[in-house]
Parts: structure tokens; sequence; C-alpha cells
């Protein structure tokens, strides 16, 4: 009886008691490699590696605005060794407008790591030098300009149509993959405002090779000195951003879910991974998963209505 009492209770040791993690940790990046996603990604699983004693492998899984990435997310086995590293667009966005398989209770927040405004930047000879002289400007000629963004029914897109529609501007929309893809274009004057995140887009306006002019958060950002917030134009409440963090399959093992959040959190809070955020033009922060959840039912309730009002809304496959 006691010899089998001891098997039981071994048994039921939690699994970090027996060695876990036991084999590397797979992040899936629903995105092309290179923009900010890709780079927070892998500098997190640089840092989690050692805490972990596993190597953390990053594994890139474009399309769909992210949802493919996601979709492996959501149906991976939740036995800790598979998690995504995200931005909102593929959870919060995307699902309304391609008819994705998931919602926003299909996958279990871990954290997130901060957000960024997204921007629309013109070419330096462009003759609009600030927000208010660009909305002139685009009111005047409507029809006229071109905007990129990182794809039809994304969190952008979604967005600033709505800002747009607001302020009774007509500009034609040109959806690509990431600022990867919208940078080249927008640089060799194939459209005529960059539209992506900050981070995106801030070396070349630090090069002078952008000239930043709207600001999808209702405040301003230092290093883009000549665009402006929404609240400058009373529309505070149309702020919409981009955000990164981590999300696990639903189901893990509560044990599991707290060894690598403490991981990945304690990489997150470290000097060096706040200085690549703030370096690439981002607000750092840090926050666990409860307060994330909420934040993401909020977005994504807001920015159905949103699709929906735009006729882009499709039902789930």
């Amino acid at each position: 009886m006691l010899l089998r009492s001891l098997l039981l209770l071994l048994l039921a040791l939690p699994a970090w008691a027996q060695g876990f993690p036991e084999s590397p940790i797979r992040v899936i990046v629903p995105i092309n490699p290179g923009g900010g996603t890709d780079i927070f990604a892998r500098k997190l699983a640089e840092l989690a590696s050692p805490l972990l004693g596993q190597p953390v492998i990053t594994e890139n899984r474009p399309g769909a605005s992210g949802t493919i990435g996601v979709q492996q997310i959501v149906d991976a086995r939740p036995d800790g060794h598979t998690l995504g590293f995200i931005w909102n667009t593929p959870l919060t966005a995307a699902p309304h407008t391609l008819g994705a398989r998931y919602n926003s209770e299909s996958f279990t927040p871990m954290f997130d790591v901060g957000y960024s405004a997204y921007t629309l930047c013109a070419l330096p000879n462009f003759p609009a030098n600030n927000l208010r002289e660009m909305v002139a400007l685009v009111r005047a000629n409507p029809g006229r300009y071109t905007w990129g963004n990182e794809g039809l029914g994304g969190t952008m897109h979604l967005g600033v149509e709505r800002i747009l529609k607001t302020l009774g501007l007509e500009m034609t929309t040109v959806p690509f993959q990431g600022a990867g893809q919208t940078l080249p274009a927008f640089i060799g004057g194939h459209i005529t405002f960059y539209g992506g995140s900050v981070v995106g887009v801030i070396n070349a306006a630090r090069a002078g090779q952008a000239k930043c002019l709207l600001l999808t958060t209702a405040e301003n950002n230092a290093d883009l000195p000549t665009a402006s917030g929404l609240s400058s134009l009373n529309i505070a409440d149309h702020a919409v951003t981009i955000w990164w963090g981590m999300i696990a399959p639903n189901g893990m093992p509560a044990d599991r879910f707290t060894r690598l959040q403490n991981a990945f959190v304690t990489a997150a809070r470290s000097d060096a991974f706040r200085a690549l955020v703030q370096g690439q033009g981002a607000t750092y922060r840090v926050r666990l998963g409860a307060e994330v959840a909420a934040d993401i039912r909020a977005e994504y309730a807001a920015l159905g209505t949103v699709a929906r009002d735009l006729g882009l809304l499709k039902p789930a496959r």
C-alpha cells in the first residue's frame, strides 16, 4: 500500500518537477521575417532560452493577415511546447474580415510587451507639412491619393478607414503583407502614403526618407516630430494601435503555463528587451494575461462593428 501511494504521488507531481520543458519550445510568428513582430519574437526567444534550459525556436507562418499562423497555435497540442508571438490584427480584426475558425476566446493570452501608433507618412516633397495641411489637401482632392496598409480587413485598415470617414476624406487603399512590402512601395513612389506601424518606418523617417503626418494614437510621438495624434483633430476616441504579445493554446496545465509565463515575462522585463522596443519607436509596456484578455475581447467586439459597417464582415468558415 505504501509503495502504491508513493507511485501515485510521483505521478501527481507537477510538470515542472518532472523537468518541463523536456524539449525545445516552438514560438509561431504569423508574419514574414524582418518586421517588428518578428524582431521582438526572436529577441524574446534568445533571452528566454537560458531561463527554460531549452532552445526556443521561432517559426514564421505568414499568410491571410496572420490567421494561418494563429490557427496553428490554436490547434496545437496544449503541452507547453507551442506558443505564439503575435500582433493584434490576426486576433481582433482579421477573424471578422476573413471568416476565421477561431475567435477571441479560442486562445489564452500570456502577456503583452508594448504598443505603437500606426502612421501615415508622405515622401519629403509632399506639399503638406503637418496633419492639418494633409487633411485639407486630401479633402480638396477626393480619390487622388493612395495609402498602403498591412492588408485588407486588418486592424490598421479598419481603424484608418474609420478615421477617414469621420474626417470626410476619400483615398484609395492599397493592401500589402506587412511593412516589409509597404515601405519599399512607398519609397519607390508607387503609393502616396506609407501606412503601417511606427516601428516599420522609424528608420526611414530618421533618415529623412519619410515625412510622417498622421498618428492613430491620441497623443503625439517624440520620434516623429512632424506627425500629430488624433487629439489634435478632436477624435481621440478613434485611436487604434498595433500591439504585440504572446498567446498559448487553450487547455495548457497551469503549472506549465506559469513556468513559461515567468520565463518569458522575465525576458520581456529585461533591460535589453526594453531597449529594443523603445529603440524601434514603440511604447514599452508589459502586462499579464487577464488584463490583455480583457483588451482583446473589447477590441475584437469594436472592430467587428467597424467591419460590419464597412461591409467587410464574413461568416466563420
